[in-house]
């Protein structure tokens, strides 16, 4: 098998309660970049002598993007120096026009995008309700906004969980030249369901989807989110072998 490498993060949230111990277990797995949400300014020196320390890098910041606040460009600038100083040129985030007029939730997210790009920085939305659930409503939004510093987080499970009847490929396929980040989640396809188990343990097709993501030339962070089953009792070893086990699967696929 032909082997081609991505650039493979893992969400640190993925430890949950034991995310404390998360980045020394990723970095001997081999990986090289996390996800994390923006450290608070008085946290930022810590975050990245920590980074440092195990050889990672941010590939992606979690941060907000408030769109029923009219300043929500004055909330995204306040969050650019933790970009800057980190190195991280991508900014997840979830959006939710709410009781917005369907133009202003499109206005403000493309001013967001104009701070964004001042900072050489894209904003990646997460597949989420209510303005990127699904292919058809990501494609309204994105050409809506009709900005290049504002795209998609591809959720590999999401579309399975907020959509009835979806396919994760024929999803990725439509949007696929939007899409700036990827979460790699798997699922057992049930909707509301969360069975978020470890990759290679549920129904997503992950080959497919690198397969997909290599035609349109991506680039971006593949970041593995492991969130576990509804109702389990979570361990650190648990938390630990499902992540390694993903480590594993990906390498089997040639992605690491």
């Amino acid at each position: 098998m032909a082997v081609r490498t991505s650039l493979i993060a893992c969400r640190v949230t993925s430890y949950g309660p034991f995310a404390a111990q998360a980045y020394e277990h990723i970095a001997s797995l081999g990986l090289r970049h996390v996800e994390i949400r923006v450290p608070a300014p008085h946290e930022l020196e810590q975050t990245r002598a920590a980074l440092t320390r195990y050889g990672l890098s941010a590939s992606t910041l979690q941060a907000a993007c408030d769109l029923s606040r009219p300043d929500v460009a004055e909330q995204v600038a306040a969050q650019m120096p933790a970009f800057a100083a980190l190195g991280c040129r991508i900014m997840f985030t979830t959006v939710k026009r709410g009781m917005l007029a369907p133009q202003t939730a499109y206005d403000r997210l493309r001013a967001a995008g104009d701070i964004a790009d001042r900072h050489g920085v894209t904003i990646a939305l997460e597949t989420h309700p209510d303005l990127a659930t699904n292919a058809d409503l990501a494609l309204e939004t994105l050409r809506a906004v009709d900005h290049p510093r504002v795209r998609l987080n591809f959720d590999t499970a999401n579309v399975y969980f907020y959509n009835r009847g979806a396919n994760c490929l024929e999803q990725l396929r439509r949007v696929a030249p939007y899409v700036a980040a990827l979460h790699l989640k798997d699922t057992d396809g049930g909707y509301r369901h969360r069975h978020f188990p470890a990759l290679g343990a549920g129904i997503v097709d992950f080959a497919g989807v690198f397969d997909i993501l290599d035609a349109v030339g991506f680039g971006g962070p593949c970041t593995l989110e492991i969130e576990g089953l509804e109702g389990e009792q979570k361990t650190e070893q648990l938390v630990r072998d499902r992540v390694a086990a993903s480590v594993r699967y990906l390498r089997s696929l040639g992605r690491l």
